[in-house]
C-alpha cells in the first residue's frame, strides 16, 4: 500500500504540473490533486499511522492543492479578459497623427513610428473630411504594414 501511495503521489504531482503547461482549465490540476490526496491516504495508512490520520493528511493535501489550482485558474481567466496591448491587434483603436496625406493614402505617426496609411472604406467618400498634416486619426485595421484609418471623433481624443 505504501508503494502504491508513493506512486500515486508522484503521478498526481506530474499531472498537476501538466496544468501549468497545457490549457486544461483546471481539469488536469484537479485530477492531479485528487490522485495525490488518494496517494497520501494510502501512503500514510500503509506506514501504520491509521486511516483517520491518513484521511486528515489527504484532506489537507487536497485543500492546499485545490486552493492553488483554483487561484491559478482564476488568474488565468482574469488575464484572458484583458485587452491586447501589443502586436497588430494592439494597434487597432489607437489614435495617431497625420504626417503627410495625399488622397487616399499617406503616412501617420503612431506610438513613435511612422506608418503607411490609407482611408478606411467604412464611410462614403462624401462623408469623410479632408485629412491634413496634424489631424488625428484612429486605426481601424492593419493589412500588412498599411493601416486603415479614419478621422478621430472628439470623444476618442479625450484620454
Amino acid at each position: 500500500m505504501t508503494t502504491l501511495g508513493l506512486i500515486l503521489l508522484i503521478v498526481g504531482s506530474l499531472v498537476a504540473v501538466v496544468e501549468a503547461h497545457y490549457p486544461t482549465h483546471g481539469v488536469a490540476g484537479a485530477l492531479g490533486v485528487a490522485v495525490m490526496a488518494v496517494g497520501a491516504v494510502l501512503a500514510i495508512s500503509g506506514l501504520g499511522a491509521g486511516v483517520i490520520l491518513g484521511l486528515a493528511g489527504g484532506l489537507a493535501l487536497a485543500g492546499v492543492g485545490g486552493a492553488g489550482i483554483g487561484l491559478s485558474v482564476k488568474r488565468a481567466a482574469e488575464v484572458r479578459q484583458r485587452r491586447v496591448r501589443g502586436g497588430a491587434e494592439g494597434l487597432i483603436g489607437q489614435v495617431g497623427v497625420v504626417r503627410t496625406w495625399h488622397e487616399p493614402t499617406g503616412s501617420i505617426s503612431l506610438q513613435g513610428a511612422v506608418w503607411d496609411a490609407r482611408r478606411s472604406i467604412a464611410l462614403d467618400d462624401e462623408e469623410q473630411p479632408e485629412l491634413t498634416s496634424g489631424d488625428r486619426v484612429v486605426v481601424e485595421r492593419l493589412t500588412g504594414l498599411t493601416l486603415a484609418v479614419r478621422p478621430a471623433e472628439e470623444w476618442e481624443l479625450v484620454q
